[in-house]
């Protein structure tokens, strides 16, 4: 038997890459599918002299070909930002239905097992705290959030369609807020906001009063989980994230202390349909996959603000690299 072969589209995307590197060190075959619109280059750069990598520029949203045996499938392309919501809200649209349903193809074509990278946003502003698997959400589908919100759960109802109707082995995680290198300092979250900003020796920007929660994950610990849920043989969305809740002025403290920039808070508006709280259940992860994270957040910040910092030049020009096209 030869090393097992997997795709990822939105590979050269934050989370997407680094999922190839981990599925690289575990001697996988890496097909790494991106259109670069909120990806980058850069991102797999490093990955491009292992014979076992292959990088093909494409737009999920259109039919995926991709010659070969496949043992996997791992769908990560969509646009994440915030940012991105108002800016680029039909293509998020999109990926969410046409890309989940020609990733779902390709699984289906090779016999592959697929894996969706869905989101506590499926949840919304919720009603239920901490939020379990169980929880049906509370999102408005018409609201700024509602193109994200709503491609994620269209994304899981197509998922199970095909894993009942067509028998394709599937996989549901839903990740929580997660963070770490190589995310876009334009990426519009908490984090890389508050890091950009520190560095810079600006004001660091909280919306609202910072009483509103995030439960924030090293990326490691999330790729960790990815890698133990498409193993096992759990159909059911898991939820991988970090139940240690905090607020958001707490974070931004703490980026100001790793930092010692000595930045000061300022509030400003807080956008529409913000959860107020975001904590997840993962009494299904611990009890499935024996998984739980590991990084503390004192830990998992100092990585992250050392990249920002060490990349400073080369991320000025956030866009450089990435289509712009509506």
């Amino acid at each position: 038997m030869g090393k097992p072969r997997t795709l990822v589209t939105g590979g050269a995307g934050f989370l997407g890459s680094h999922l190839c590197e981990r599925l690289l060190s575990e001697g996988y075959q890496v097909v790494c599918v991106d259109s670069l619109r909120t990806g980058s280059p850069d991102n797999v750069a490093h990955l491009r002299e292992d014979p076992r990598f292959e990088y093909v520029d494409h737009d999920v949203t259109t039919y995926i070909d991709c010659p070969g045996n496949l043992d996997e499938v791992y769908h990560f392309a969509s646009p994440a930002s915030p940012a991105d919501f108002q800016r680029i809200p039909i293509p998020i649209l999109k990926v969410g239905a046409l890309g989940t349903y020609n990733a779902l193809g390709l699984a289906l074509a090779k016999g592959a097992r697929f894996m969706l990278a869905s989101s506590s946003e499926v949840y919304g502003d919720p009603l239920v705290h901490p939020q379990h698997e169980g929880y049906w959400g509370n999102v408005n589908p018409i609201g700024v959030r509602g193109v994200y919100d709503e491609a994620k759960r269209y994304a899981e109802s197509i998922t199970m369609a095909y894993h009942r109707h067509h028998g394709v082995e599937t996989r549901i995680v839903r990740i929580f807020n997660t963070y770490g290198p190589m995310m876009r300092p334009d990426d519009g979250r908490m984090i890389p906001n508050f890091i950009r900003q520190a560095l810079a020796g600006e004001p660091l920007v909280v919306y609202g009063d910072g009483t509103q929660t995030r439960s924030v994950q090293y990326v490691d610990d999330l790729i960790e989980g990815v890698f133990r849920l498409m193993g096992s043989t759990e159909t059911r969305p898991v939820n991988v994230g970090n139940p240690n809740e905090r607020t958001v002025r707490e974070i931004a403290e703490m980026v100001i202390r790793i930092s010692g920039t000595g930045s000061e808070l300022v509030q400003g508006p807080l956008p529409e349909d913000d959860p107020k709280r975001r904590c997840p259940d993962i009494t299904r992860a611990r009890e499935v996959l024996g998984w739980e994270p590991r990084v503390g957040a004192r830990e998992g910040l100092k990585k992250t603000l050392d990249w920002f910092a060490s990349h400073q030049s080369s991320l000025e020009a956030p866009s450089a690299g990435r289509r712009t096209d509506p």
